[in-house]
């Protein structure tokens, strides 16, 4: 009995347990699971517009004059005026003395040459006088000369006949012997004369090309400026000697400004074809750059300044550089100190590194989506379920900040532009349109906005 009591109080627990787990079991209400829904992820989205393309291409290079002048002495001397402005760094004008080297034995030398000219137009003058007393005296011979012949030819008459003595008839030969060899001498002398002259004439020539000589070293005493330009180096100080062929002054023009840019092949192909970049010379710079519309700009990008000049693509140089695979630009900017303000648009100075944009003849109705768009080959579009589409698409034209889509988009698909990952086509995407990127992007095509 007892040991029935212990073993009922041992079960009892036991049976009390599994009969609260079954009545837990069939009263606990099961747990309802939730319907799943779909979220759309938002996401920023353009428009692709169809508009006008400037292709441009971005390369960097020193301002360089586009003439320098050095002012070397012509001749010898001691500097006797000096322009008192001749510094570096100044602006001279135009035809402005620069200096005067002391002229003294130029005048001296000019003067003498002067003289020996004077004397040798006397010596022609005389020659001239001489010449027509000659003839003459030529003239006058051959009447005396006829007359003594004429005599000799009385006498030996008269001796044939022996009315004259022998020895009358000798010295009336001497006579007209003496009278024929003054008509010589007065024929030789007249036909020296010629000789004489073209001597005297050569001389003189000599002396006029001396003295022509020596005035032009005259006015190479005075050494004026070409061109307005500005002071790049003064080599001399007042009463300097100076030697001829030494470099005085270097003045640099201001009219036209030079850069000379390189440009990476790669962005000139924007522009320019390889076989045209590789086939470029002096030759075929002007008719290449006729054909391919090409302009210019120079950009100084000083925070906070952004200046922009005007400028043209004057020639290309003759080789590319095989190390960096660059060709080079050489632009020319007119004018380029034209609105000068201090402090906010400087001149166009020597030695400014600066930023040369080309551009190129505009393409219209291309279709354009920023670069960092473009994933590889492909484009992310939204559907018209506003589900992501993975489009592959060719790339025509490639620029820093766009590129333009030859294949595989339309005008006004919507293209997303927010970084997008993990990219699952098909999933859903709530667009949030991007104007303001969008505006960028139709100015960058444009050539308005240029990256810096």
């Amino acid at each position: 009995m007892a040991e029935r009591l212990k073993k009922g109080l041992i079960l009892l627990p036991i049976l009390l347990g599994v009969g609260l787990f079954v009545w837990l079991v069939r009263h606990t209400t099961q747990p309802q699971q939730a319907p799943i829904t779909e979220q759309a992820r938002p996401v920023r989205t353009i428009t692709v517009p169809a508009t006008t393309v400037i292709p441009h291409a971005l390369g960097y290079g020193n301002v360089e004059p586009g003439t320098t002048w050095e002012a070397v002495a012509e001749v010898s001397g001691k500097i006797i005026t000096l322009n008192r402005q001749l510094k570096r760094g100044a602006l001279l004008g135009v035809g402005e003395e620069l200096l005067r080297i002391d002229p003294t034995d130029f005048e001296l030398a000019a003067a003498q040459i002067q003289a020996d000219i004077q004397a040798l137009q006397a010596q022609l003058a005389e020659l001239a006088v001489r010449e027509t007393n000659t003839r003459a005296s030529l003239a006058i011979e051959k009447e005396a000369l006829t007359l003594s012949e004429k005599e000799l030819t009385r006498m030996r008459q008269l001796a044939d006949k022996g009315t004259v003595t022998r020895s009358a008839l000798d010295q009336e030969e001497r006579n007209t012997l003496a009278q024929r060899q003054t008509l010589q001498s007065l024929q030789n002398t007249l036909n020296l004369i010629p000789a004489e002259r073209r001597l005297l004439e050569a001389q003189l020539a000599r002396s006029q090309s001396q003295l022509q000589s020596a005035e032009r070293d005259l006015q190479r005493t005075t050494i004026t400026v070409p061109f307005t330009g500005r002071v790049a180096e003064v080599k001399i100080e007042e009463s300097e000697f100076v030697r001829q062929g030494d470099v005085l002054a270097v003045i640099d023009d201001i009219a036209v400004a030079e850069v000379a840019a390189q440009l990476p092949t790669g962005r000139m192909s924007a522009l320019i074809r390889s076989e045209q970049i590789l086939s470029l010379t002096p030759q075929v710079d002007k008719a290449l750059r006729e054909t391919l519309g090409l302009s210019a700009r120079v950009w100084l990008r000083n925070e906070p300044m952004q200046v922009m000049w005007e400028g043209r693509v004057a020639r290309f140089s003759d080789t590319i550089d095989t190390q960096t695979r660059t060709v080079g630009v050489i632009v020319e900017v007119d004018d380029p100190y034209k609105d000068l303000q201090p402090g906010v648009r400087p001149p166009l100075l020597k030695g400014m590194f600066v930023e040369v944009e080309l551009r190129g003849r505009p393409r219209p109705d291309q279709l354009v989506i920023p670069r960092s768009a473009l994933h590889n080959d492909t484009v992310y579009l939204i559907n018209a379920e506003n589900r992501l589409a993975l489009r592959p698409v060719t790339v025509q034209l490639t620029q820093p900040e766009f590129v333009v889509i030859g294949r595989g988009l339309e005008a006004d698909d919507q293209v997303v532009i927010s970084d997008l990952v993990p990219a699952i086509e098909g999933m859903l995407l709530q667009p949030v349109p991007d104007e303001e990127a969008l505006a960028l992007l139709l100015r960058e095509a444009a050539g308005e906005e240029i990256p810096k």
